[in-house]
C-alpha cells in the first residue's frame, strides 16, 4: 500500500511520447510544477494534454510548451500564454476549447466510469454545431474543425452530449498526502486536482507534506487513494502568482 516514490523523476519515468495527461491546476495555483519540470527533464514529446489551461510562457505547462512537447490540449482558458497563442495560429499545436463546467465535468465522468451525459452548455453555437477551429494549416487556413454533437431534448430543451474524459496519466498537487495516496488540498488549490486524479489511468501526486496513515481526519480528505497510484513529497517549493494586481494605498 505504500505509494511513496523518491523524486519527481522516478514517479513520471515510464510516461511515454504521445501519452494523454491530465494536469491539475488553475492558472497557476496548484499545479504539480515539479512534476512537469521532470517531465520536462525525460524529454518526452507528442504529449496530449488536459487541463484547464496551458500555464504561462515560463511556469507550468507552458515550459513543455515552449520546448514543443505538446501535440494537442483540451482546455478552457489560453488567454496567458503567447507562445501556445502562435503554435496554435501557425498550425503547429492542436486545441480543443471546452466550456468550463463541461471540462470539469468530463474529468468527473471519466473517473467515474461515465462515458458520456448532456449538458446544456453549448447548445446553439459551434461548441454542439461543429466547426471550430482544432488546428489551422500554416496559411491560416482550417486544417481541423470540431465535429457536430449529438443534441437531445429533456423536457421540451435541448442538451447536448459530451464524452467523458479518461487519460493515461494525471498528474496533481497536494498540499498534504499520506503514503497511500489520501489527499488533501489547500483552499482554492483544490480546483481542478481531484478531477484530473480521478480521470487519470495512472495519477501521480506531489504533496506537500507526507504523512502516514491515520494522520489525515478522514472527514478532511478530499481525494481517497483509491485514485492514486504514486506519491511524492516534494516540500513547498517555489510558487508563483499569475497576475498580480495592487493600488495605491490610501489614508483614512
Amino acid at each position: 500500500m505504500n505509494k511513496t516514490v523518491a523524486s519527481p523523476a522516478e514517479a513520471v519515468a515510464d510516461i511515454p511520447d504521445g501519452a494523454s495527461l491530465a494536469v491539475g491546476g488553475f492558472g497557476l495555483c496548484g499545479i504539480p510544477s515539479n512534476l512537469i519540470q521532470a517531465l520536462l527533464d525525460s524529454g518526452v514529446s507528442g504529449l496530449r494534454t488536459v487541463s484547464n489551461n496551458c500555464g504561462v510562457d515560463d511556469w507550468g505547462l507552458g515550459i513543455l510548451l515552449a520546448e514543443k512537447r505538446i501535440a494537442r490540449t483540451i482546455g478552457s482558458y489560453v488567454g496567458e500564454n503567447k507562445e501556445f497563442a502562435r503554435q496554435y495560429l501557425s498550425g503547429e499545436l492542436e486545441v480543443e476549447l471546452v466550456p468550463q463546467g463541461t471540462l470539469a465535468e468530463r474529468l468527473r465522468a471519466g473517473g467515474s466510469g461515465i462515458p458520456g451525459f448532456y449538458t446544456p452548455a453549448g447548445v446553439g453555437t459551434q461548441v454542439a454545431d461543429g466547426g471550430l477551429p482544432w488546428r489551422y494549416n500554416a496559411d491560416g487556413s482550417v486544417a481541423v474543425a470540431s465535429p457536430a454533437k449529438e443534441v437531445k431534448e429533456f423536457g421540451g430543451k435541448p442538451y447536448v452530449l459530451e464524452e467523458g474524459i479518461v487519460t493515461d496519466f494525471a498528474l496533481v498537487r497536494a498540499a498534504k498526502g499520506d503514503t497511500h495516496g489520501n489527499l488533501v488540498f489547500h483552499s482554492s488549490a483544490r480546483n481542478f486536482n481531484p478531477l484530473c486524479a480521478m480521470a487519470g489511468r495512472i495519477t501521480v501526486a506531489e504533496v506537500e507534506e507526507l504523512v502516514e496513515p491515520g494522520e489525515l481526519d478522514p472527514d478532511a480528505i478530499h481525494l481517497p487513494g483509491i485514485f492514486v497510484q504514486r506519491v511524492v513529497a516534494v516540500g513547498a517549493g517555489e510558487k508563483r502568482i499569475e497576475r498580480l494586481t495592487t493600488r495605491q494605498r490610501t489614508n483614512g
